[in-house]
């Protein structure tokens, strides 16, 4: 029989508080690090992924490290499978590669990618554990919404771009593409289902998607792809969820501003969609082709009251159309001159061409002058772009392009 081994005091403190420790120690999540041989394999396996692309020098990458490992150990407990969601980095200076990938231009950016596809929305919230934690979690939730009596459709909002899936069974090839596309998506239109029995109505032809347009008079549209082509299902989606014109608020202004192009603005008074819609048409009439170069935006009077001062406006004088730059604003004609052919088309024109900031400060060209008319150089000031205050701040990031200047 071994004889009992007693400890001092001390010891026997000292040998408790070591117990205590490391049974109240929380276990620590190990960050994954993406380099070129790892990351599309972690990325393509992972539901959804959460990377954070930064530099170890910018001091608010150096921030967000302590505050981003902590939620994802706060994540780990509620989904425990490894790849259920996944907290990765990317080193940017060690791995340049990656960076010009993903088009990183700024530290820290936040990307969230579902099964190794990036989504285009970043994470722009506040950096803090609970806000990153209440982002997965959303990121988590069904993005669609189960029908369960035909009924409920008339009751939809019509405010929103619904897209509506008929399927004769959940578990099957078309409801997991529909669902694919819907957790890409979900932010841009308002995913719903129905099954079985409840759908039958619905399903005369097979399993069916529909959009429904924002508006009670809008007429409905029907996919008349294959259900189980990925791509297929979602670039028609897309195109109905992602319009030619879109809304700019101060959520996504950040977002907008960062694409980098130019913006062609509708300002109109929110109860105003008579003006809206013919600016829309006409958008797409006359200027389809531009997609791409430049962003067609509409933009609520109220809430933009400072940019239209900017111009020398008031929410009195809207429906005002006017180009954002990034370096000057540029304000259209009279609104009605909008129906004019061509007339919306040239203002962009003359924006690509150079001949609106020309004209702003030298007077019109030489080549609008009637003959025997004096060309007069008239000094012009346009307006500073309102717009570019958007862009991301040098108070939250470290820009690229500033660093480059140094």
């Amino acid at each position: 029989m071994n004889p009992a081994v007693f400890l001092s005091l001390p010891d026997l403190r000292c040998s408790l508080l070591l117990l205590v420790t490391w049974v109240f120690t929380p276990v620590t999540t190990e960050i994954t690090s993406l380099d070129t041989e790892n990351i599309d394999e972690i990325l393509n396996n992972a539901d959804v992924a959460l990377v954070n692309f930064y530099a170890d020098w910018c001091r608010f990458s150096q921030m967000l490290h302590p505050i981003f490992e902590e939620a994802s150990d706060v994540i780990k407990e509620e989904y425990p499978n490894e790849n259920q969601v996944v907290f990765a980095r990317v080193d940017c200076d060690q791995h340049s590669d990656i960076a010009q990938r993903y088009r990183i231009s700024k530290y820290p950016t936040l990307k969230l990618f579902r099964n190794g596809m990036m989504m285009k929305r970043e994470y722009r919230g506040q950096r803090s554990v609970k806000a990153l934690a209440d982002y997965i979690r959303q990121q988590k939730s069904d993005p669609i919404q189960e029908i369960r009596d035909l009924a409920e459709i008339s009751t939809l909002d019509r405010s929103k771009r619904n897209i509506l899936g008929y399927f004769e069974q959940k578990d099957s090839d078309n409801y997991r593409v529909f669902e694919r596309v819907a957790n890409i998506l979900h932010d841009d239109c308002a995913f719903l289902s129905a099954f079985g029995d409840v759908s039958k109505p619905e399903r005369y032809s097979g399993d069916n998607i529909i959009y429904k347009p924002p508006g009670q008079s809008a007429p409905d549209m029907v996919y008349l792809g294959s259900m189980t082509n990925f791509d297929a299902t979602y670039n028609w989606i897309q195109d109905k969820c992602v319009p030619l014109v879109r809304e700019i608020t101060f959520e996504n202004g950040e977002e907008l501003t960062e694409e980098g192009l130019p913006f062609l603005i509708l300002f109109h008074m929110k109860e105003d969609t008579e003006s809206l819609e013919i600016f829309q048409n006409e958008v797409a009439r006359q200027l389809i082709s531009e997609k791409g170069t430049i962003n067609f935006l509409h933009a609520d009077c109220d809430k933009f009251r400072h940019p239209l001062l900017h111009i020398q406006k008031t929410p009195a004088d809207c429906p005002v159309i006017a180009i954002d730059s990034f370096r000057h604003m540029y304000v259209f004609g009279d609104f009605k001159d909008v129906l004019i052919p061509g007339k919306l088309k040239q203002f962009v024109f003359d924006l690509h061409s150079g001949k609106l900031h020309r004209e702003f400060h030298h007077g019109p060209d030489p080549t609008d002058t009637a003959p025997g008319e004096q060309a007069q150089d008239v000094a012009s000031s346009p307006p500073e772009s309102s717009f570019q205050k958007l862009a991301p701040s040098e108070y939250r990031y470290t820009l690229l392009r500033d660093r480059d200047e140094l």
